[in-house]
């Protein structure tokens, strides 16, 4: 499977904001949910968000009103706009590009990439 390409990462401040990205361009994407998922130092990969091909939009309880996902069909790229950050909104934060609730919480079904490193200074 091609690799995914997440982008936008860095140092930010409390309050401040960043937009990530998700190239899947090298995988046939289609009609599959997508979302983004983050993992602290020392926790459990998280549920971020996830959206379907026609745009309805999922959320964790932790960034509600906060983050914002979207995505660009066309171009199999997935976008997710951080608002408002918290420090505790630093993690890596990883996309997938077939994501599907599953009996646990939402899970990822394709391979991962690498992430993109979030870090929220207070």
């Amino acid at each position: 499977q091609a690799q995914l390409a997440e982008s936008g990462g860095g140092l930010v401040q409390a309050g401040g904001s960043l937009r990530l990205s998700c190239d899947a361009s090298g995988r046939t994407v289609g009609k599959k949910a997508m979302g983004w998922f983050r993992q602290a130092p020392g926790k459990e990969r998280e549920f971020v968000a996830a959206i379907t091909w026609t745009n309805v939009t999922y959320y964790g309880d932790s960034v509600k009103g906060r983050f914002t996902i979207s995505r660009d069909n066309a171009k199999n790229t997935v976008y997710l706009q951080m608002n408002s950050l918290k420090p505790a909104d630093t993690a890596v934060y990883y996309c997938n590009s077939q994501v599907r609730p599953l009996r646990e919480g939402w899970g990822g079904l394709d391979a991962w990439g690498q992430g993109t490193l979030v870090t929220v200074s207070s």
